[in-house]
């Protein structure tokens, strides 16, 4: 979270406002709207950008934002958070291996919840379907949302 914070703190710095952030940043009203007074502009999608640079929030974007940035020619910096990178890489790898992926979480929570393992570390003895095995990642966060388009992409 820290990480990501510094990146638009320096991206602001160095290039001056505005600095276009996809998403908000990390889920902190205080420090978003400190953010947004020193000159980042929040967005849901890459064509709200008026100017060439974005910043990816710490909570990742799917391969499918990443292409149209591409279109777009946008200069990307990526403050996505190495645990999130880390989540979306195992689903991708689960579900090429034919694993089910179960997701839980916050369903309120901003960004759609949680993808993740329980406080003991079981997945609950769920399986996939025909009995087939159920794949997790020890990591205990990452975006449901994002995990999902990863999987897609």
């Amino acid at each position: 979270m820290v990480r990501a914070i510094d990146i638009v703190q320096i991206a602001l710095d160095t290039f001056g406002a505005p600095i276009y952030v996809r998403k908000e940043i990390v889920h902190n009203s205080y420090v978003v709207s400190d953010l947004a007074k020193k000159g980042a502009i929040f967005v849901n999608e890459l064509d709200e950008c008026r100017r060439a640079r974005v910043i990816y929030s710490a909570h990742g974007v799917s391969p499918a934002v990443r292409e149209r940035a591409k279109e777009r020619k946008l200069k990307v910096i990526d403050a996505t958070c190495p645990l999130v990178t880390k989540v979306h890489l195992e689903a991708i790898k689960f579900s090429k291996q034919g694993y089910s992926l179960v997701l839980w979480g916050i369903a309120t929570r901003r960004g759609g919840g949680y993808a993740g393992r329980g406080a003991d570390g079981d997945a609950g003895g769920v399986d996939g379907p025909g009995g087939g095995g159920v794949g997790g990642s020890r990591s205990q966060q990452g975006c449901i949302s994002h995990t999902n388009d990863a999987i897609a992409g």
